[in-house]
């Protein structure tokens, strides 16, 4: 894989592609169960560790976070 491959999304295209909140990514993030990084005070997140993450998640789980009070 060659670096320019590499997608980086922001909280806000974050929460678009995951469909759920920012605030829900900002409290999945204090909780440490998001894969990120910060870049300055920015949050930043390769879509790979993403889909990754989801994968581990499920989607059972990913529904309940949009349920659940975003």
């Amino acid at each position: 894989m060659m670096l320019s491959d590499a997608k980086v999304l922001t909280v806000s295209e974050l929460s678009e592609y995951l469909r759920v909140h920012r605030s829900t990514i900002y409290r999945l993030l204090k909780k440490g169960q998001l894969p990120g990084f910060k870049i300055g005070s920015d949050w930043r997140f390769n879509v790979e560790a993403i889909d990754q993450w989801r994968m581990q998640q499920g989607a059972a789980q990913l529904e309940e976070l949009r349920q659940s009070g975003n």
